[in-house]
């Protein structure tokens, strides 16, 4: 494994990106809850006491279905991002867990919780795909 290491400013841009991204997140799954707290009925405006139309319910149930990957989804990305906050800690953030090498900062900008650099996860994307057949 190299010992390569990011700078103490790279440290710091990235842990000020992570520190933005953990923030819009749980905001984005508070305003989630809050619209959620709503109901159904109140949210879709209609306040009638008429029956719903079993395709609104169905829609209804769809939007909260993809509501509620779109939160474990994001929950996901929150855990991700709270473990490259624990490598920029110990001194392990930027470095590819599977060759050591420093994984390229233009990556870590788009996702700054990447644990492999591009060829370590084609790679193993490769070989998933292999697997699968």
């Amino acid at each position: 494994m190299a010992s390569k290491k990011l700078t103490a400013e790279k440290l710091q841009y990235f842990e000020e990106l992570i520190r933005k991204e953990l923030q819009e997140s749980m905001q984005y799954i508070e305003n989630i809850n809050k619209e959620q707290s709503v109901g159904a009925r109140e949210s879709s405006g209609d306040l009638s006491s008429y029956a719903y139309h079993q395709a609104d319910q169905g829609s209804d149930t769809n939007y909260m279905e993809h509501t509620v990957m779109m939160m474990e989804s994001e929950r996901e990305k929150i855990r991700l991002l709270n473990d490259a906050m624990r490598r920029i800690q110990d001194g392990t953030f930027g470095n590819c867990e599977m060759c050591g090498e420093l994984i390229p900062d233009t990556r870590l900008q788009i996702i700054p919780y990447a644990t492999l650099c591009i060829e370590c996860k084609e790679k193993m994307e490769t070989k998933k795909r292999k697997q699968r057949r």
